[in-house]
């Protein structure tokens, strides 16, 4: 979800309900059951240093579990590729969050609390990149394997998870995974009228909001220049589900119909161009031929496989050309 698309992640993450559905479904272990999600509270960055500042797209939450405080460091990963130094990055973020919780005091009983690295990445190529900073090292010397550094972060791999169907969608993350591999317009109606169904309460209103606007920019994406018009004048696509009903096939068909109309033009102009090319070809064959005799193979195979701006340059060097091998001479300056 590139561009737009990353900050309406960024504006639905800041949401407890977000984090709190994410870490429910996606989260690794059994500390789920203690853990009291109405305590769920972001926690502002200024620990991070100033030459660290470069990444906004990162969030730390705490909630509470019966006697303590869980951290957590969600890192949402745009790229379009893996980062091969992931590992390195969060050990780095980690060490930060954990120096200024010392600064400050907030330790459990001397320790400093549980830290729970999230990574979100939202790329489509699999992520390959380690996710333990240990393997980033090079293989200690005999006796010193236990000083390399040590850190695991979890990946949530959106285009890789295991989905409800779109008809079954049970929280509002799953239904954020869902829209951008959605296919087809009963698809999307469906998570449209999840989402409708998930964000009834008023105080939900904001992620509503948001929902509204990556809909929107998704439906850009997937229908004609002729329907953003229509698009945009909606306020609310989740109330939106009788017009949807009637227009958003008309939309997608629409958006398919001119998509092959402009593949077939495409496809004849290709057409006329590959032919004007051959007859080009088959011609200055035969200008050969006359003046030099049968073609070797190799010859005729070039003329086969020639561009038209070959074969312009090829047309005007036979009419001066002493021998056949001249014509394919590069010319002197």
């Amino acid at each position: 979800m590139p561009g737009d698309n990353d900050s309406d992640y960024k504006l639905l993450f800041s949401h407890p309900q977000m984090v709190r559905d994410l870490l429910r479904d996606w989260a690794p272990g059994e500390w789920i059951a203690e853990a009291d999600f109405s305590t769920l509270e972001r926690i502002n960055g200024s620990y991070v240093a100033e030459s660290q500042k470069q990444r906004h797209d990162d969030m730390v939450w705490r909630l509470r579990l019966k006697d303590r405080w869980l951290w957590v460091y969600l890192v949402l990963e745009f790229q379009s590729e893996p980062d091969p130094w992931m590992a390195l990055r969060m050990l780095v973020y980690l060490g930060l969050l954990a120096q200024d919780l010392v600064k400050r005091g907030d330790l459990a009983k001397g320790h400093l609390p549980p830290i729970l690295p999230l990574v979100l990445y939202t790329g489509l190529p699999p992520w390959r990149a380690p996710t333990e900073v240990a393997e980033l090292f090079a293989a200690a010397p005999p006796g010193l394997d236990a000083y390399r550094p040590r850190l695991a972060y979890h990946l949530i791999d959106e285009a890789r998870l295991k989905l409800h169907p779109a008809d079954s969608v049970r929280t509002a993350v799953e239904a954020l995974f869902r829209l951008e591999h959605s296919r087809t317009p009963d698809d999307l109606r469906h998570i449209i009228q999840a989402l409708d169904t998930l964000l009834r309460d008023p105080e939900q209103l904001p992620i509503r909001r948001t929902f509204t606007l990556l809909i929107k920019r998704l439906l850009r994406r997937k229908t004609s220049s002729t329907s953003i018009k229509e698009i945009d004048r909606i306020n609310d696509l989740l109330e939106a589900d009788t017009m949807l009903a009637e227009r958003i096939e008309s939309w997608f068909d629409e958006a398919t119909r001119k998509g092959m109309q402009q593949g077939m033009q495409e496809g004849m102009q290709q057409g006329i161009q590959k032919g004007q090319t051959e007859g080009e070809a088959r011609l200055l064959s035969k200008l050969m031929e006359r003046r030099f005799g049968p073609l070797p193979a190799a010859i005729t195979d070039r003329l086969a496989h020639a561009t038209q701006v070959e074969l312009e340059a090829w047309g005007e060097a036979i009419l001066s050309a002493p021998s056949l091998a001249a014509i394919f001479e590069p010319p002197r300056h």
